[in-house]
């Protein structure tokens, strides 16, 4: 947290006109970028009955990398690499202009 002060500190002017602040995987300021508002509306879409998603951007915000999050009861029955490949299908466009992407994903408890 202290790294995050001293570095959010030197840019305070500019994070409060971009009202976001990227620092080794973790913005100082909580907001979402674009890039995790479209990759969470693409999977909402692709997947209706998700319970829980959670899109974050790993890459300091520039949109290179994103970790997800996702259960959802459309999963039940799959083998793990069977979802992710869901997922990656699911933002194949996406895809196409990152470096890398975690997919996590879980079926929800009944």
């Amino acid at each position: 947290m202290l790294a995050c002060k001293r570095i959010c500190s030197s840019t305070v002017a500019s994070a409060l006109r971009s009202s976001k602040v990227a620092v080794s995987g973790h913005r100082c300021l909580s907001t979402q970028t674009d890039g995790e508002v479209r990759i969470a509306q693409v999977l909402k879409e692709k997947f209706p009955l998700a319970s829980k998603l959670k899109v974050v951007d790993i890459s300091g915000g520039c949109g290179a990398m994103y970790e997800i999050h996702i259960e959802s009861s459309e999963f039940k029955g799959k083998r793990t690499v069977q979802q992710h490949q869901l997922v990656n299908q699911a933002l194949k466009d996406e895809i196409q202009v990152m470096h890398g992407l975690r997919i996590f994903t879980d079926i929800p408890k009944q």
